[in-house]
């Protein structure tokens, strides 16, 4: 029996409502910036994470084939993670074809790498950091083809103890010749249990660059303030101390920039000059 389209129309309005409800009543709302800038061959950004709360992912370099940041777990262990995805669509990483795979070109000491699936599929890094609330940390994603359709895209994570540069991993995946683009940052609760959206998270973003496939530093003065489809208003996002902020949950309120609105810090001096190349 053919169902009248009126009667779909209102069953879609009843689950698209029953969905909002169901994101309200169970994580906080996830918050982006988004970064304009050409086709890179390395991204750099720094974060400071003001406020945690377990089951958060703070990232800091995001781009269109990947993302990289730190996790705070739901048993408050802390670590940094880098992700790349595979070019096939799906979720079951089983599935996909071994030619397809994100391929991993290294993995540094003391790190684990693995396969995900769930969101898409592709390759995983996991380094156990203890990371701490009210410090930097340097996050620097290089770029550079492998062979003719792939690119090797390598994470780097500054040892803020050790003054140095750890070079966490390079996987490599299908692109088909592109490189670095599509730059973004974002905060996001993945403990979804009701109580975590009761908890407040918020982190800053600053001295972000961009190196051009030309070899020019482009900085990332500039953000796009957006958020996922979750209806609540407990979000923010704007400047402090000249770097942006994103925050969401608990008893923030929307008082400083409203969604999708540009948001422009103060340019500095140049980008810093212990960046590591391509590997």
């Amino acid at each position: 029996m053919r169902v009248p389209f009126a009667t779909l129309f209102v069953v879609a309005l009843a689950s698209a409502a029953n969905a909002d409800e169901k994101l309200k009543g169970i994580a906080c709302r996830s918050v982006h910036l988004g970064y304009s800038a050409p086709a890179g061959t390395a991204f750099y950004n720094e974060m400071t994470v003001e406020k945690s709360a377990d089951g958060t992912y703070f990232m800091a370099a995001g781009f269109r084939h990947g993302y990289f940041g730190i996790q705070e777990l739901a048993n408050g262990k802390k670590l940094a993670i880098f992700s790349v995805w595979d070019p096939t669509a799906g979720d079951d990483p089983k599935k996909v074809d071994e030619s397809k795979r994100v391929k991993t070109l290294h993995k540094g000491d003391g790190v684990r790498v693995g396969r995900f699936g769930g969101e898409g599929t592709g390759g995983q890094l996991f380094f156990d950091f203890d990371w701490k609330v009210g410090e930097t940390y340097r996050f620097l994603v290089t770029a550079k083809p492998d062979g003719t359709d792939r690119t090797a895209y390598s994470g780097f994570f500054y040892l803020n103890d050790k003054k140095e540069w750890k070079h966490l991993v390079t996987f490599s995946t299908i692109t088909n010749g592109k490189l670095l683009e599509g730059y973004y940052s974002f905060v996001e609760d993945f403990r979804r249990n009701k109580v975590s959206t009761t908890k407040t998270r918020r982190a800053q973003f600053g001295n972000g660059w961009v190196k051009t496939t030309k070899g020019e530093w482009v900085e990332l003065a500039k953000a796009r303030f957006t958020a996922d489809a979750n209806p609540v208003l407990n979000i923010d996002a704007g400047l402090k101390d000249a770097k942006f902020f994103l925050t969401t949950g608990g008893e923030i309120e929307n008082a400083t920039t409203k969604l999708r609105e540009t948001i422009e810090r103060p340019k500095g001096s140049g980008p810093p000059q212990d960046l590591p190349e391509a590997k």
